[in-house]
């Protein structure tokens, strides 16, 4: 594993204060840290810069745009082959169901979140864009009751 970025305290609150609410001002963000705008402003660019921080974006409930169903999908590849792979992640990515698709370890070498509009639709996914790929060997589907996430990821 590569080693770790430093980050300072005033790096880490900023950080902090972005993930709570990335529209903050920078003008905001130095009065609340204590430090200048101009100095605020460099440290939030290297922190992009550096790829600690990954972009900006809006946290969207799918239920509020008609897709209140989830689901997470686990697969299974025979034969794992990094273009066997590399197809998956991609091709399930262009489905516009998908919410994410991770690579695991495990007994299974995916786990895929859809958000759909009906249970229909998680049987139709799974048909349509899962079993029926000829690499794909086993799939199991779980139905999202709630989910719960952190507010803000902090080093340990």
């Amino acid at each position: 594993m590569g080693e770790q970025p430093k980050i300072s305290e005033i790096d880490l609150a900023l950080i902090g204060l972005l993930q709570k609410d990335a529209r903050r001002t920078n003008r905001e963000l130095a009065e609340t840290v204590g430090i200048a705008q101009s100095t605020c402003h460099e440290r939030v660019r290297s922190l992009r810069a550096r790829g600690i921080i990954r972009g900006w974006h809006a946290d969207v409930d799918p239920a509020a745009l008609g897709r209140p169903i989830s689901a997470l999908v686990s697969v299974r590849l025979q034969p794992k082959t990094t273009a066997s792979v590399r197809a998956f992640q991609h091709d399930l990515l262009l489905v516009p169901e998908t919410l994410a698709v991770w690579m695991v370890s495990g007994a299974d070498d995916f786990v895929v979140e859809i958000a759909v509009p009906d249970v229909g639709r998680v049987r139709d996914f799974v048909l349509e864009h899962v079993t029926s790929r000829p690499d794909v060997v086993d799939a199991r589907t779980a139905l999202v009751y709630e989910q719960a996430r952190a507010p803000f990821v902090a080093p340990l």
